[in-house]
């Protein structure tokens, strides 16, 4: 058997890895700026995160809902405290996609209804109802046969003539978009959409499943907003690497027994690597340092003509640039050993490194960027 080829891969064999560092299996060191699609988020093998995932191997690894599990009463006190959202109460999975799956099925529950309001350039996942959801055409197979509107960022017409017909379920929505480029509502249109959504009884989601977990410099980007939405969706950071989900959920919701749940979702193991996570996080003050890091990079990045913005906040960045950048990334990975991202704007360079990246690293980070766009600018300059 081989495998199915989904995945253009870099000829790089990753074989142990550090804090932001990662080794191949030839012995070549890399810069970690992408963080495997921004999960990486208390570095690497982190010696607390090890050692909390190996004692609780020792002991259990798995056994399913069917039994207590004290470890996901600790992890949702824990995240309640942590970001603010003691009063919500916390559902488990395994993924990202599965945590947006989950919300829109809960939403639709709650509202009897089925119709979602997306926007733009969005990416919930890859499963049913998430990536209906998402606007991307080449990913959705005709079974994704769900209601979905598309509607552009910050247009407040187009939200309140959509919303006003009475039809929607949910809007979801990203608190900063990852895979779309690094684009935000602003304030006044997310207060907008969480107004909208209590008059008319619609079910409003945060993904915050690339931009939670301190990446955007606040524990959850809409909080930035002065927003407090129904369900908020997580994933990516939550595990440092280990695969988990949930989604935090509003008290307006009432459970019952049967309504959502998962075989592997919770389970010992995945709960003790998220508490770690958290532990980690709390300790080493992680989400205030993100912002004096952001500042850093910002600054940095001012020094490069060739940048013409910097998008995203705290560690949940991209390079603009007057050029695709696909070239610059292979170079970038291939020449100067550092890992980045692209994004479905191809002229977007996008970062995100752990969130204990080093001021040190960032330098080393500026210094292969400068080396690869001379590079770059060479080898256009011979095809002339």
């Amino acid at each position: 058997m081989t495998l199915f080829d989904v995945y253009p891969l870099y000829d790089i064999t990753p074989v142990k890895a550090f804090g932001a560092k990662v080794f191949d299996v030839k012995g070549r060191e890399f810069l970690d700026f992408y963080g495997g699609h921004g999960v990486i988020s208390i570095g690497h093998s982190h010696p607390d995160y090890v050692a909390a995932i190996s004692n609780q191997a020792a002991k259990l690894g798995f056994y399913s809902n069917s039994i207590k599990n004290p470890l996901q009463e600790e992890l949702a006190a824990k995240l309640g405290q942590l970001s603010g959202y003691e009063d919500y109460t916390l559902f488990l999975c395994n993924s990202g996609a599965e945590a947006n799956e989950n919300a829109l099925k809960l939403a639709s529950f709650h509202t009897g209804k089925s119709k979602v309001i997306a926007f733009s350039k969005s990416f919930h996942g890859r499963t049913s109802a998430a990536v209906a959801a998402t606007d991307n055409k080449s990913i959705v197979a005709p079974i994704n046969n769900h209601e979905v509107v598309f509607l552009p960022l910050n247009d407040a017409n187009a939200f309140v003539s959509e919303i006003s017909k009475g039809d929607a379920a949910c809007v979801i929505i990203e608190g900063i978009q990852g895979v779309g480029g690094l684009d935000e509502a602003d304030t006044s249109f997310f207060q907008l959409i969480s107004a909208e959504c209590k008059k008319h009884n619609v079910v409003l989601i945060l993904d915050e499943i690339q931009s939670g977990y301190g990446r955007s410099g606040k524990f959850f980007a809409h909080q930035y907003h002065d927003i407090q939405p129904d369900i908020i969706s997580v994933a990516k950071g939550m595990g440092n690497g280990f695969p988990i989900g949930g989604i935090l959920i509003s008290p307006d919701f009432k459970a019952s027994h049967g309504l959502l749940g998962t075989t592997f979702g919770g389970n010992h193991l995945a709960c003790a690597a998220a508490l770690s996570v958290l532990d980690v996080i709390q300790k080493e003050n992680l989400i205030h340092e993100v912002n004096a890091k952001n500042d850093y990079f910002v600054k940095k990045a001012s020094a490069f003509p060739e940048v013409k913005k910097v998008k995203g906040r705290g560690l949940m960045l991209g390079l603009e640039f007057d050029f695709e950048i696909a070239d610059l990334r292979k170079t970038m990975i291939y020449d100067q050993g550092i890992f980045t991202g692209n994004a479905s704007q191809k002229n977007l360079l996008r970062i995100l490194p752990p969130l204990s990246i080093t001021f040190e690293e960032i330098d080393l980070f500026f210094d292969g960027l400068k080396q690869a766009l001379a590079k770059v600018a060479s080898a256009q300059n011979t095809s002339v």
